[in-house]
């Protein structure tokens, strides 16, 4: 029997595990997806296992191994960003990884910011809004200030994605995409790492850079697989845009975070809008991508937990919600001069009659937010398109409320299985598919603009 040509690919989310086996017109073929229990690391903050990520990425791999359906020809990676994984000589870790929502200590933070140019100066270079422990590199900076001892055995700091694809490979390096993700790390005047990095010796700890679309060969000998060197999730999910569009977009990916990705928008950052949480990241070729981000997924999950509480409804109920104008018209009658923007965690529940206007009411101040923070990255660029993926993109009232809010823009909900997963795969395309790339990667579904009644 012959055995279908495949690459795997893990997708490491804060939450979900997966690996997807994709075939060479990149269809799930085979999927898998596991959830770990958190650990702690040294102050009791929680973090990610990563002795269970490792021991799941070899058992995913044996499994997928052992099937005489596939012959794998290639392995890559996707994770979130802003973790590093401290190695020895050996490859093994020193350290926990940290989580970074971890409290970033306040006199250390001042010290780095006043000792290389104040926040706002560093801030521009970098493209980093000052994030604390959402900085990789203060991180790094941070134990080599506190912790000394560990700072001199770590022959290397790996993002995430780097780290899985060293412990199959063997290798250790470092990747564009992980490097421009407002990490403190890289001068976007100088296209190269900000000067405080060989200052404070963190240089030598970072590996070498690779290109995104590189692939090395398998540790395990007699194996003839190619190893990619892992994307930064967000830069992943970009890729299959990128490859199957050429007219100006803007991608809104939503999950936890909703982040506004325009890769056809490279100016400069304005002190305004770092101070608003925007960022550049690279993208898999190197281009900057201005992007904007709100903590909407989390803030959403939050809320639904409060509207069921309180309506004695079940949160699995709002999955399916759909759309009614009349409800929408009677929240703005009724929100009538109130500034836009409120959030709903200040809002009292008992105004509302019943549990389906209160989650209206919850989306659309989602949206209203939503507006503010991908107008930064929109204005001024030729953009006709926003393309929003991930799970808002089956909620048919923030759609509808998103094609509402940008009537000069024609929205879409794209439908693409596993988007950061798919480009991931696509970015190392030529090690491993002898195939043409498709161009019907992404499913689009219109939605039109539910004009206001008056």
């Amino acid at each position: 029997m012959k055995r279908t040509p495949v690459i795997a690919v893990f997708d490491v989310g804060k939450t979900n595990k997966k690996l997807f086996l994709f075939d060479e017109r990149y269809k799930i073929v085979f999927e898998k997806s596991a959830r770990f229990i958190e650990t702690l690391d040294e102050d009791g903050d929680a973090c990610e296992n990563l002795e269970s990520l490792r021991l799941s990425v070899f058992d995913s791999l044996r499994e997928v191994f052992k099937n005489t359906e596939f012959e794998i020809r290639a392995i890559n990676f996707a994770t979130y960003g802003a973790s590093f994984v401290y190695i020895d000589e050996d490859g093994k870790p020193l350290a926990p990884l940290y989580n970074y929502l971890k409290e970033y200590p306040e006199e250390l933070k001042n010290k780095f910011y006043s000792d290389y140019g104040g926040e706002e100066v560093f801030s521009n270079l970098t493209a980093s809004p000052v994030l604390g422990s959402l900085n990789s590199g203060m991180q790094i900076y941070r134990i080599k200030h506190e912790k000394p001892e560990l700072f001199k055995q770590i022959k290397y700091a790996l993002h995430l994605p780097q780290y899985l694809s060293c412990l199959i490979s063997g290798e250790a390096y470092s990747d564009i995409t992980s490097i421009g993700c407002h990490t403190n790390l890289w001068d976007f005047s100088k296209n190269r790492y900000h000067e405080w990095v060989e200052k404070e010796g963190i240089l030598e700890k970072l590996a070498p850079i690779v290109p995104s679309d590189s692939v090395m060969p398998a540790a395990f000998p007699g194996n003839n697989y190619g190893v990619g060197a892992g994307l930064h999730d967000s830069s992943a999910a970009l890729i299959p845009y990128l490859v199957s569009f050429s007219e100006p977009f803007i991608l809104l990916s939503t999950g936890t975070w909703c982040i506004s990705l325009n890769p056809f928008n490279s100016s400069p950052l304005t002190a305004e809008e770092l101070k608003n949480d925007c960022l550049c990241y690279l993208q898999y070729e190197g281009k900057p991508v201005k992007a904007s981000r709100l903590f909407t997924g989390y803030e959403h999950e939050q809320q639904v937990k409060r509207i069921a509480a309180h309506f004695g409804t079940d949160v699995i109920s709002y999955r399916s919600v759909s759309y009614e104008a009349a409800l929408i018209e009677e929240l703005e009658r009724r929100n009538d001069g109130l500034v836009d923007g409120a959030s709903f965690a200040g809002r009292d529940l008992n105004e509302y009659s019943s549990d389906t206007l209160a989650y209206h009411q919850l989306i659309l101040d989602l949206v209203n937010q939503q507006y503010v923070s991908t107008n930064m990255v929109l204005s001024g660029t030729n953009v006709k398109r926003i393309f929003v993926d991930g799970g808002f993109s089956k909620n048919a009232i923030f759609m509808n409320l998103l094609a509402r809010a940008f009537p000069e823009l024609e929205v879409f909900a794209a439908y693409m299985a596993q988007a950061t997963a798919v480009g991931a795969a696509l970015a190392i395309h030529k090690s491993w598919n002898t195939q043409a790339l498709p161009n019907d990667i992404v499913d689009l579904k219109y939605y039109a603009i539910a004009q206001k009644q008056h």
